[in-house]
């Protein structure tokens, strides 16, 4: 009978520290790419609300009718603790227009979070609203003299 050497079947225990080695450097880079785009994903999610509610708020102006000079701040009420706002009104060169700059804060840090800056004119006052009614009211009346053309 001949007799043939045994080989060493199996992995050295170096082999067995390298993979290891590889395989926790390869878990700590997944960790850190998942945990990076959960915060950034939060990050996006602050922002679009801090865009909304500073449109909203500039909405809010627009549906006043009545633009004063000045700074004001608030919050947004007990819906959403995390945002504070400051607006600030001045007037142009230009008689009726506004320089309007709303800031949406965090409310915690004082950090702005997002700046909407815009222009608005006065809006119209009653008495050309009623003249414009008026206009209205002629010009339908002269459809109807014409014959509805």
């Amino acid at each position: 009978m001949i007799s043939v050497p045994l080989r060493n079947a199996g992995f050295s225990l170096v082999e067995v520290m390298c993979a290891i080695l590889i395989l926790g450097i390869a878990m700590v880079g997944l960790t850190l790419g998942i945990t990076t785009a959960l915060s950034s994903n939060k990050e996006s999610e602050l922002q679009t609300t801090a865009v909304l509610l500073a449109a909203g708020q500039i909405e809010l102006l627009q549906a006043d009718k009545i633009l004063t000079d000045g700074v004001q701040e608030g919050d947004f009420g007990a819906g959403l603790p995390l945002y504070r706002w400051k607006q600030s009104i001045s007037s142009t060169a230009i008689s009726g227009l506004h320089e309007v700059e709303v800031t949406v804060e965090n409310a915690k840090t004082g950090r702005a979070i997002y700046e909407l800056r815009t222009m608005l004119f006065d809006p119209p006052s009653e008495l050309a609203s009623v003249k414009t009614d008026n206009q209205k009211d002629s010009t339908k009346s002269r459809k109807r003299k014409r014959g509805g053309q």
